[in-house]
């Protein structure tokens, strides 16, 4: 009885001890890492969009920053319908421009599609500062909810 009991107190103690040393606690695919960094970053920027809607046709990124407004230009290599692009781009600039402190426009840059959406234009259509969001499920939920209205979706284009 003493062996198991002594057995299970080691195995017990190894197991916190492994535990507490695994600090990461998703840190590693939590978007908001990114939170408040800027458009000359170029690691930020692009780890930030290669996590996003279309990642597997995300080909890679821009950055103007020689002067203002600073931009990105996010480059996708994917054929799909119009109301898509229009859908990833949207939910796209999203984290971004809630990521990126002086994000001020971007362009997404579809097969034969373009889209650019300012960051002033995004915060009027939803109503809000997108830097005041804080976590990606806050995110999502927002973009998510604006994505429903396929005629709001087009206002913003228009």
């Amino acid at each position: 009885m003493k062996q198991i009991l002594k057995f299970l107190s080691s195995s017990l103690l190894v197991i916190l001890i492994v535990s507490g040393c695994n600090t990461n606690n998703g840190e590693e695919n939590n978007i908001f890492k990114y939170k408040d960094s800027y458009v000359g970053d170029a690691s930020a920027v692009g780890n930030s969009a290669s996590r996003l809607q279309g990642a597997e046709h995300y080909k890679g990124f821009e950055l103007k920053t020689s002067e203002k407004p600073y931009g990105i230009i996010l480059n996708y290599d994917w054929s799909d319908s119009e109301q898509n692009y229009k859908k990833t781009a949207i939910y796209n600039a999203t984290f971004l421009f809630a990521l990126i402190k002086n994000a001020d426009w971007i362009t997404f840059n579809f097969d034969d599609h373009e889209y650019k959406i300012t960051k002033e234009n995004l915060q009027n259509w939803y109503g809000k500062d997108l830097s005041d969001l804080k976590n990606e499920d806050e995110t999502k939920k927002l973009a998510q909810k604006y994505l429903e209205d396929e005629s709001k979706i087009n206002q913003l284009f228009n």
